[in-house]
């Protein structure tokens, strides 16, 4: 589907100068002479890649739908993961960089989403949030608030995270897969 420069939002995934590309940021800039244009930073889905493109009005671009299919992840093999496709049972293997810096929370047995072009992986989405036991907690130092400070902790993963005073080793939490913060307590 064709889209105008200008109707280009974070989160879209275009076709550019036959690429595939994620929309990261857009900045609309109106300079007072000439025309309006969209500032475009993305990032190439196929080799991580990162550019920055202006768009006018004018132009149009080709706004790519992804099919998505439900994984379960089973284990790792050097640098290569390895997941099963739920309905199917087949198995494939990606490239542990595929998910960045979310490969920390990757978990036996965790339900992903693929993102599929021309069915070919580009992208492994994880659950949004996940829970994780805190195994090392720095002490509450006498005098903080619980709501004005955090503390630093480390995860059984080894993701360092900040977490409230009252959190301490041994608690399972919530955190956020993507920005790595803590988000409440676990039930």
């Amino acid at each position: 589907m064709k889209i105008s420069g200008v109707d280009i939002r974070p989160g879209n995934i275009i076709e550019y100068e036959r690429g595939i590309w994620k929309v990261a940021k857009i900045q609309h800039t109106q300079p007072g002479k000439g025309g309006a244009y969209m500032q475009v930073e993305m990032k190439n889905l196929v080799d991580g890649r990162k550019t920055n493109v202006r768009f006018r009005s004018a132009d149009t671009v080709e706004r790519v739908r992804l099919d998505t299919q439900d994984f379960q992840y089973l284990y790792a093999e050097d640098d290569q993961l390895v997941f099963m496709d739920k309905d199917t049972f087949e198995q494939i293997m990606l490239d542990a960089d595929m998910l960045g810096d979310a490969v920390a929370f990757l978990t036996d047995g965790m339900d992903v989403t693929l993102e599929l072009y021309d069915e070919k992986p580009i992208s492994v989405q994880l659950p949004e949030q996940v829970e994780a036991t805190i195994v090392e907690a720095d002490a509450v130092v006498k005098g903080q608030t619980a709501s004005s400070s955090y503390k630093p902790a480390v995860l059984e993963n080894g993701v360092r995270v900040m977490v409230p005073p009252h959190i301490e080793s041994g608690t399972r939490i919530v955190v956020d897969v993507y920005a790595r913060e803590y988000v409440k307590k676990a039930d």
